[in-house]
């Protein structure tokens, strides 16, 4: 019984593996096209209908990068598309989603303190939010609002300050973040899925059949290929996030999450500009770390669920099944005695300000809540506690998988 839980977290761990190796696919993909856009030279031996050209050294060799604007007099023989990056990425990252966020909602996804949702409940709300970013943000694209960018960025803010709100009055900080990128990578990928790539092949199949290419549809990729530039940086914020509860574990999370989104935009439009002009903006560094200062000063304001409301709610189904198990006090002392100096609402190891990655162990609910990650980090391996923190014997630490072991076997 207890391989299936070491497997299933193998299946996670290789899952978030992929999802990381494609992400970073995509992203490099995406930041060198851009940069190569903004740094393209026009010149007078180029083809007809060629925008600009691009020198570029690397790996012992020299790149001739020659773009055009609309399309080339003719099919070339080798085309190389630019998809499957987004395409896994998204796809790995929904399967993550479901694997730590649907089969582990009762411990990552539910906060009982804020809403009262079965799990069924909380991955239907998961699922379905997801998509609508993507309606929103591509009806107000193909509208009249499409002629103001900037106007159509500041909306697409707006829309994500509500869900990064929304999604923390129902989700626990740590999976309310993560839903965020995953709402905002939804729009990314569909921007790739449903815009790019479709004008794309308009172009593709008007060279082929000898048609001239409306150069609106290049336009159109265009367009959606930077919004999703400007995006990137905070969406990796938000894959990172779930490691850090001065992040997540915070009453002004949503805020802070909002405030990254800007952080985005003026670390790229540095970049950016420094790409077509040579030399960036400096000033959008100043107000970087200005962001980065208010980010840090609400990070200190903690929303975690106190010993006091811990001690007198009700458990949850979920914790019920693990805390009235008969071998349950004895690994209740074996990991409040191991654990609770660091897992605890005010830590007492020195140096700690926060519990590692938001986990709590000193109530009967949390150490209840937390059964499966216990067993996996201090019963079956010794991952927890830290050997220069403790030294956790054999004999807790069988207690711990004996007990888990028995609300399994049930």
């Amino acid at each position: 019984m207890y391989d299936l839980a070491i497997l299933w977290d193998w299946i996670a761990f290789s899952v978030r593996w992929l999802h990381v190796i494609t992400a970073m696919a995509w992203i490099g993909a995406s930041f060198y096209f851009i940069a190569l856009d903004l740094m393209l030279k026009p010149a007078a031996h180029l083809p007809k209908g060629a925008y600009g050209e691009e020198w570029e050294v690397h790996g012992g060799g020299f790149y001739h990068t020659v773009k055009y604007l609309v399309a080339p007099a003719e099919m070339p023989e080798h085309l190389t598309w630019h998809k499957w990056q987004s395409y896994t990425t998204w796809l790995s990252g929904a399967a993550l989603l479901m694997i730590v966020y649907w089969v582990g909602g009762e411990l990552f996804l539910l906060d009982p303190t804020k809403a009262e949702l079965s799990l069924w409940q909380g991955i239907l709300i998961s699922g379905g939010s997801l998509t609508i970013g993507w309606l929103a943000y591509d009806f107000m694209c193909k509208s009249k609002l499409s002629e103001q960018p900037t106007l159509l960025m500041l909306l697409l803010f707006v829309i994500l300050v509500i869900m990064s709100w929304g999604y923390n009055q129902i989700f626990t900080g740590r999976a309310a973040l993560l839903h965020l990128g995953a709402f905002t990578a939804t729009i990314m990928t569909a921007n790739v899925f449903f815009q790019i790539m479709p004008n794309q092949r308009i172009v593709v199949d008007d060279l082929k059949n000898g048609r001239t290419p409306d150069a609106k549809y290049g336009k159109i990729a265009k367009v959606r290929s930077t919004h999703n530039n400007y995006l990137t940086l905070p969406v990796v914020f938000l894959m990172l996030s779930n490691h850090y509860p001065l992040a997540f574990a915070t009453e002004y999370a949503w805020i802070i999450a909002s405030l990254i989104f800007l952080t985005g935009v003026t670390i790229r439009h540095y970049f950016n500009t420094m790409h077509k002009t040579g030399k960036g903006p400096n000033w959008t560094w100043a107000v970087t770390v200005l962001l980065m200062v208010a980010i840090a000063w609400l990070s200190t304001v903690s929303s975690m669920e106190t010993y006091e409301e811990s001690e007198a709610r009700a458990l949850t189904p979920y914790e019920q099944k693990y805390a009235s198990a008969e071998r349950f006090e004895d690994a209740y002392y074996a990991v409040t005695g191991n654990c609770s100096m660091c897992h605890a609402r005010e830590p007492s190891w020195e140096g700690l300000h926060w519990p590692p990655k938001g986990v709590v162990l000193e109530t009967e609910a949390d150490v209840a809540r937390h059964a499966e990650q216990i067993y996996l980090q201090a019963g079956r391996t010794h991952a927890m506690p830290p050997p220069n923190a403790i030294e956790m014997d054999l004999e807790a630490r069988q207690l711990i998988v004996a007990w888990v072991q028995e609300v399994r076997g049930k």
